[in-house]
């Protein structure tokens, strides 16, 4: 039989028991829940919504002191890391608010199994395979809306009590939020929600089977599960599907990023196809000072407003140059390219300190500290200045149209 609680599901499978705890990531009832179900049941097993990339965030205070910022960007997980750092500063300010620091409950549902001598379960999907699925579902008008949604979060000054954090909690106010999200970014709420709650669901079940394999004598497996509440009965969903046998517990589709679409691989080169077309074209109507002409103009449209966005970001004169120097090389990603090399630039010019790390969650808090820390001013070297080169490879097309027909 099963049961359903505000908070807490519970979900009988034969000689099994699942307890599902939702929880609110800055809750402090959430981290007192968590610890007494816990010590009340006594589960084979505890499985909790973190990945190890964020297991090792909060628990292990030198984490970002191991940051290297330059193989980031070489890697191409600047965008990767900068929405990460956002995704969490929200969380954090409310934290700072409330006393609580974000994913406490989970840290505390791992300390209260080990003191207890059962085992842990990290269960989630490695968050940058999230990041990076929900990228690359999105179409180009809803990656500036995620953008949007990013750059505003970082700098929103919302406040939430402590009550309506544990509103969050309730069904009711999920089902709310769950619809806006579903209807603004359809693709993000797939990838963050519905992908998790079965990719969880199958992890939890996987646990549950273990934990039957080794059981010695006639006692029922119980395992409890910490979640966020907003996964809580799409997980109980997934899990009686995976019962029932209307679902399959193999969830590697759900861990691989899918290849890129040919329309999405050849809308790299719809510019410089373009620009390069412009510039031809101005040979043949009126020879080489006319083609030369667009040609600079292009270079002077895309490099310095690449590198006024590095100008904006406080970057260093190295990176500014390199801006402007990078960013009609990088034409061919006008979006990310050039931030690559900006992004190393800063990155090694100011080579981020160990006071950096340290602080980063106080820089993410405001605009000041996010200038003064020298992780965040790389990121928003990387980001500012892959915005400009965007911006002016899309302004440098019109004006040499009207350019080359001016003249011709």
């Amino acid at each position: 039989m099963n049961t359903v609680k505000d908070t807490c599901v519970k979900v009988a499978i034969g000689n099994s028991e699942i307890i599902l705890i939702g929880t609110a990531h800055v809750s402090r009832e959430s981290i007192t829940e968590v610890s007494q179900v816990i010590r009340e049941e006594k589960p084979c097993a505890v499985c909790v919504e973190l990945d190890e990339g964020r297991f090792a965030s909060i628990t292990q205070k030198d984490n970002w002191e191991k940051l290297n910022m330059v193989k980031v960007f070489r890697e191409g997980k600047g965008f990767l890391l900068m929405a990460n750092l956002v995704l969490s500063s929200f969380q954090r300010r409310l934290g700072d608010e409330l006393g609580v620091k974000p994913g406490e409950e989970m840290k505390t549902a791992v300390e209260t199994a080990q003191e207890m001598g059962i085992r842990y379960v990290l269960c989630d999907r490695e968050v940058q395979t999230t990041l990076r699925r929900a990228w690359g579902k999105c179409g180009l008008w809803n990656k500036c809306k995620l953008l949007s949604s990013l750059v505003a979060s970082a700098f929103s000054t919302e406040k939430l009590s402590e009550e309506e954090v544990e509103k969050l909690k309730k069904r009711n106010e999920l089902d709310g939020m769950m619809a806006e999200l579903s209807d603004y970014l359809p693709q993000v709420k797939t990838t963050l929600i519905d992908e998790r709650d079965r990719y969880l669901a199958a992890k939890i079940w996987s646990s549950c089977t273990e934990a039957e394999k080794a059981r010695t004598g006639e006692d029922a497996v119980k395992i409890a599960a910490v979640v966020g509440a907003g996964h809580l009965l799409g997980i109980k969903t997934h899990i009686e599907k995976i019962a029932a046998g209307e679902e399959s517990v193999d969830v590697s589709d759900l861990e691989t990023i899918p290849p890129k679409t040919f329309p999405s691989q050849a809308a790299g080169w719809i510019v410089p196809l373009i620009i390069a077309a412009i510039i031809v074209l101005g040979f043949f109507r009126a020879g080489a000072d006319l083609s030369f002409s667009l040609f600079l103009r292009w270079i002077l449209w895309n490099g310095s407003l690449s590198a006024i966005g590095c100008i904006i970001a406080l970057g260093h004169p190295l990176s500014v140059l390199v801006s402007f120097i990078g960013a009609p090389i990088a034409t061919i990603n006008p979006f990310i390219g050039v931030g690559l090399f900006s992004g190393v630039t800063e990155a090694t010019v100011r080579k981020p300190r160990v006071s950096d790390a340290e602080t980063i969650s106080d820089a993410l808090s405001s605009l000041k500290g996010i200038y003064e820390n020298r992780i965040t001013k790389a990121l928003l070297v990387f980001f500012l200045s892959s915005i400009g080169g965007m911006i002016g490879n899309f302004i440098s097309i019109p004006t040499m149209f009207a350019s080359l027909f001016r003249n011709g």
